[in-house]
């Protein structure tokens, strides 16, 4: 049987059993469902960096020797010591707190806070605020280590401050879970929106947004597979799945309207419609999911978890495309030609003839938005510290402006070396490390017992929390922020002399992570785009035979994204470092799509025989409307969220993604078009299937001199 035979015996058995269909979809969405109640959520960005390097395997080490995973400093701001003791002693009881060290429970109360060394005294006091350091028995962004923290948050007064990336974790997962659900709805009434304009019915984008509701909750749920998923994946699939694979829903419809002209039988159009729809889909859908996979060669594998989500949703939006929606579309067909209306959009041949005929204006305009745009692109400014674009009113946040302010400590680093260094070494080396630039205090155990304390008079509860058999803890407090030029040069100082005094040290914490971070996503991302552009590049090429068609749609794609990228130089706005990947990957997968629409139309065109000028113009008014109702789309599906998120990264992202839709919109519509004028004698001459059939036989000359 030929594949087309097989498409459409598919088709027919699709529109037959409908009723079934669509009572299949329903009862999936119970497993779904309670897979992804059962997700769990990882809100923790640093803990996707490889388990091999120095900062993931101290982690483990301290959760593993030390029984710590989490740690942080608790700001109590004007108690007296039995107050300030007694809330150490509430914390220390709360389940996950493994250990509560601060002045008052060191000391019993009994030590005058005068004879501790002065750096010790400065660590815990500032004014009338005593400092406390809390260690967590699970993780930084463990559940039971944000169960812990929202607790202590609850019984300490608001005297009490809690720091730290725990507290930043558990603000960013409860703004994340009081706003997904309102990401999703926001994107749905603002493309349901669109749809209605650009469509021929006001119900119809009902059913594309039920379908594609069907195809989210199946990917979200299945997701439980994985394990876990980050809140980047988890605020990110609803809506990128509803702009990426809103298409396919598209097509289908006007698939089947076309059918209906040809066979008055409803089942029969949507047979042929659904064949129709799965051959051009399924080929589609390959640069978008290309676009994700790439992502799963991160070394950093946030990028495997966005990117398997995400390829998965892309595959879930394409069955439900072919099976769910055309089931509810002859269900319900009555009602929808009820609420049929005529085409809001105009038909854009006039806009089609301008393009064309000034195809040289807008190929100039393209290669001078590309000068600015590659500098932009080269130039723009990126932070990796995500809690920056918190809002300001949070309590974790509030809590490390008082400790920055009030201790000048931004960030806080951990020390292990082997429990066999001699106190001497050990002093001497802490004694060089706080002369690098920006240390505000370095303390073991001791410089924490000092000359005027005997070692007796340290309880044996505070030794083990520094010490075990194989390893030693340090504390080293930074006044530079995390992700800062000054403490990543800080971080390398503190290394080197730390492998002076023993090559096994590790220094670990938010600031060395995320060192580690900078240099590794850095590379990770020029693999990535080259895969992705790679593997975009080789699926043009196989679907159109050509040589020169993967280099141009390509090209036009990018410079839409170089443009968008560089837009934020030029705005003076700074991009989260995930921003240039998400983008880099989403935007070429996705809107590439608008360039083969219009490439499909332009060979047809050319191969029956017409001119290069005529074929280009009817490519283009072809394909202007569908494009522009894809972009709309995308950009309705993507900017509502945009501005209504809290959380900065995602806000930045969604923008970015909204932004990039039109862009690419605006670039396929004028420059590719343009470049399909000047350069249609070498399209032709490598590509398959745009010349004549009867001239393509010895008569290959002739058709370049038509004009």
């Amino acid at each position: 049987m030929k594949r087309d035979d097989m498409m459409l015996k598919f088709g027919e058995w699709i529109a037959k059993h409908r009723v079934l269909i669509l009572i299949v979809a329903v009862v999936l969405m119970i497993p779904s469902a309670i897979g992804y109640i059962n997700t769990r959520v990882n809100y923790d960005i640093l803990s996707y960096l490889p388990k091999d390097i120095n900062t993931m395997v101290g982690q483990d080490i301290l959760l593993r020797d030390f029984g710590q995973g989490g740690f942080s400093l608790v700001m109590v701001e004007g108690m007296n010591d039995k107050d300030v003791a007694a809330t150490a002693d509430k914390i220390a009881a709360i389940d996950h707190v493994s250990d509560v060290i601060c002045y008052q429970s060191m000391t019993d109360c009994t030590i005058p806070k005068e004879v501790l060394p002065e750096d010790i005294y400065d660590f815990f006091n500032s004014g009338d605020n005593t400092m406390m350091a809390v260690f967590f028995d699970d993780t930084t962004s463990g559940d039971g280590t944000l169960a812990a923290v929202e607790e202590m948050r609850s019984i300490a007064s608001k005297q009490c401050f809690v720091s730290g990336m725990s507290a930043i974790t558990l603000d960013m997962k409860n703004i994340t879970q009081k706003e997904t659900l309102i990401y999703a709805v926001i994107a749905v009434i603002l493309t349901s929106i669109v749809l209605t304009v650009t469509m021929d019915s006001f119900l119809i984008p009902v059913f594309f947004m039920l379908s594609i509701g069907f195809a989210v909750v199946w990917n979200l749920g299945s997701n439980i597979a994985l394990g876990q998923i980050s809140f980047i994946t988890q605020a990110l699939a609803m809506v990128l799945q509803l702009g990426v694979t809103m298409d396919y829903s598209i097509f289908l419809w006007h698939s089947y309207k076309e059918q209906l002209r040809y066979y008055e039988d409803k089942q029969e159009a949507m047979a042929h419609a659904i064949a129709a729809t799965i051959t051009s889909v399924v080929g589609s859908s390959f640069t978008t999911v290309a676009g994700f996979l790439a992502m799963c060669f991160m070394t950093f594998t946030l990028g495997l978890d966005l990117g398997i989500v995400m390829a998965k949703g892309v595959v879930c939006g394409v069955i439900a495309c072919v099976t769910v929606l055309p089931s509810m579309i002859l269900i319900f067909e009555k009602a929808i030609s009820k609420t049929s209306h005529r085409d809001f959009l105009p038909a854009f041949s006039r806009t089609s003839s301008f393009i064309v005929k000034h195809s040289w204006v807008f190929l100039t305009l393209g290669i001078v938005l590309l000068i600015p745009a590659a500098f932009g692109n080269n130039h723009y400014d990126v932070y990796y510290k995500l809690d920056s674009t918190l809002p300001k009113t949070l309590d974790s946040v509030i809590a490390n402006t008082k400790l920055a302010e009030d201790y000048n400590m931004n960030s806080t680093h951990i020390l292990m070396v082997r429990a066999d260094m001699s106190p001497k070494d050990a002093n001497k080396m802490l004694g060089e490390m706080k002369k690098v630039d920006g240390v505000q205090f370095s303390m073991g155990l001791n410089t924490l017992i000092g000359p005027a304390i005997p070692e007796e008079a340290v309880p044996e509860e505070i030794k083990s929390i520094l010490k075990s058999d194989e390893w030693q803890l340090m504390l080293i407090g930074s006044e530079y922020e995390v992700a800062s030029d000054e403490v990543n040069e800080q971080v390398s100082k503190l290394n080197s002399i730390a492998a002076k005094y023993d090559p096994d040290s590790m220094l670990i914490g938010e600031a060395p992570a995320t060192k580690d971070l900078i240099s590794i996503t850095n590379r990770d991302f020029k693999i990535v785009n080259l895969l992705s552009i790679g593997a975009i590049f080789l699926i043009i090429a196989l679907t159109f035979k050509s040589l020169s068609l993967p280099v141009i749609l390509v090209s036009v794609i990018e410079l839409a994204i170089m443009i968008n990228l560089g837009t934020a130089y030029f705005t003076g706005s700074k991009l989260s470092f995930i921003a240039p990947i998400v983008i880099g990957t989403i935007q070429l997968g996705a809107t590439v799509d608008y360039a083969i629409l219009m490439t499909t139309r332009y060979r047809t065109e050319r191969s029956s025989g017409k001119t290069k000028k005529e074929s280009v113009s009817t490519a283009l008014a072809a394909s202007i409307k569908s494009v522009i109702t894809s972009a709309l789309g995308f950009f309705a599906a993507t900017v509502g969220v945009a501005l209504y998120s809290d959380i900065g990264l995602i806000s930045e992202l969604c923008m970015l993604l909204a932004r990039g839709a039109l862009i690419s919109m605006f670039i396929v519509i004028t420059v590719l078009p343009s470049i399909f004028m000047v350069f249609d004698k070498i399209i032709c001459r490598t590509s398959a299937g745009f010349i004549p059939k009867d001239k393509a036989h010895g008569k290959r000359r002739h058709i370049f001199g038509t004009v």
